[in-house]
């Protein structure tokens, strides 16, 4: 609808008035493109005067991301049709950038001639802000969660990453442990430097140490030239030592000897050489168990135990299925030139109910399997494996039929266990009211423990 505004009144009228009084900012222009009017609003969001901005070029004032060809006024005048809710931006007088939303319409005369432009925007600075606080809550590096357990990780990372301490990262196989140590990685003071992983598991004594340390020409037979190891290669930045439980006795000693007096010495070398590095390490056992067995040196597990982060198994988080799901989908599209929409309501209801002994690293293979299977836009539970299938009559209440269920009891019961089964506690951190949950596990058919019944 077009907006007619006599700019030849004095200047006291409602129209003015309601102008000046809106959070919303408001401009008009000619068909010179120079500012003609400029509210009280504008002023505030932009940090320009009215006495700069009017007769100003009004892409040198908003030096705005939809200034040119995606000029939404241009639009307007040139089809006569307003622009409604257009995303963009704005720099403001101090060089900051305001995220804001425009809406455009014509300006006409009293005799319904063309004499310009009008334009609304509104700041969301404080609507962007809200959303980065919720990111940050469920992102971290690429890594999505909902999960209390992954965001009380994601609120440590950044402070732990800023340390020089050693960090300790316990899991399952398969849940991400390599995912965090890059995380602490990039959050560091090293995150220009190199990430630099080993599986310490996958090789004999003989080849890890040499794998680590490096060695000198001459150091064995075949070793005609020198090479660098993995210390070397991470100088400046971060070494992460994948499953470090496996690593023998032997190779405990010299790696303690890095942790305690940052100094190694390659192999067939006997010149120390200055460890600039930062360890991380990962590990799918007990060490504990593994010190009592007398297989892993206390002293090692001292050094390295710093700073520890305990990931949950998928188990534990299937509130994230969804969301990892959906990750996977849009990777494996991106990688195969595919087109898959989704997982349909009852495949993910079948992933919710599955107990992932595999962890992340199962459902991202089960993902890419259903991609070899599915010809259509949708994931179907046709094309999961048996394993999966199996498991649904043992795993999943009859009561519960939808993945919104599912999802809905597994919030319910993780924050009930959480909270040692104190309903009201729970209801809390739900953030609904006691007699909602009340509600919802009747509905869903929960069963407590019978003294909490």
């Amino acid at each position: 609808m077009d907006t007619i505004l006599d700019m030849k009144k004095p200047n006291y009228s409602p129209t003015r008035a309601i102008l000046e009084s809106i959070s919303d900012g408001v401009f008009t222009i000619d068909l010179s493109w120079k500012i003609t009017s400029f509210n009280r609003a504008a002023e505030e969001i932009t940090g320009v005067s009215r006495d700069e901005a009017v007769g100003s070029s009004c892409s040198d004032v908003f030096r705005s991301s939809m200034c040119g060809p995606s000029c939404a006024l241009m639009e307007t005048l040139e089809t006569g049709r307003p622009v409604i809710g257009k995303s963009g931006y704005i720099i403001n007088s101090r060089g900051e950038r305001i995220p804001i939303s425009i809406s455009t319409a014509v300006l006409r005369n009293e005799y319904g001639e063309i004499i310009g432009g009008a334009e609304t925007f509104r700041d969301l600075s404080e609507i962007w802000s809200l959303k980065q606080a919720l990111d940050k809550r469920t992102d971290l590096s690429g890594m999505t969660s909902k999960s209390p357990k992954m965001q009380s990780i994601f609120e440590i990372i950044p402070a732990a990453a800023q340390s020089h301490s050693t960090v300790l990262i316990c899991g399952e196989t398969g849940t991400g442990k390599e995912m965090i140590a890059r995380s602490v990685h990039e959050h560091s003071r090293r995150s220009d430097g190199p990430f630099v992983a080993l599986n310490c598991s996958a090789l004999p004594d003989t080849l890890l140490e040499s794998e680590l340390f490096g060695y000198t020409a001459g150091a064995f037979t075949g070793a005609d030239k020198d090479k660098p190891g993995r210390f070397a290669a991470a100088k400046g930045g971060t070494l992460f030592l994948d499953e470090i439980g496996d690593i023998s006795p032997a190779v405990q000693v010299k790696l303690l000897r890095v942790l305690q007096e940052r100094l190694y010495e390659p192999l067939g070398s006997t010149q120390p050489v200055e460890a600039d590095v930062r360890i991380v390490a990962a590990t799918n056992k007990d060490l504990k168990n593994l010190i009592s067995e007398g297989t892993f040196r206390e002293d090692l597990f001292y050094r390295i135990h710093v700073m520890r982060v305990d990931l949950p198994p998928l188990r534990e988080r299937k509130e994230d299925i969804p969301l990892l799901a959906e990750q996977f989908i849009e990777r494996f599209n991106a990688l195969q030139h595919r087109h898959i929409q989704r997982c349909s309501p009852e495949t993910i209801s079948m992933l919710m109910a599955y107990h992932w002994p595999g962890n992340i690293r199962e459902l991202e293979n089960m993902i890419e399997r259903a991609f070899i299977l599915c010809t259509g836009d949708e994931i179907e539970i046709g094309h999961l494996p048996d394993e999966i299938l199996a498991s649904r009559q043992v795993a999943v209440s009859s009561n519960i039929h939808s993945a919104h269920d599912l999802l809905d009891a597994q919030s319910i019961m993780g924050a009930l266990e959480r909270n040692n089964y104190n309903r009201l506690a729970a209801a809390k951190e739900l953030g609904i009211h006691k007699a909602t949950l009340f509600r919802k596990i009747n509905k869903l058919g929960l069963k407590l423990p019978k003294s909490h019944n």
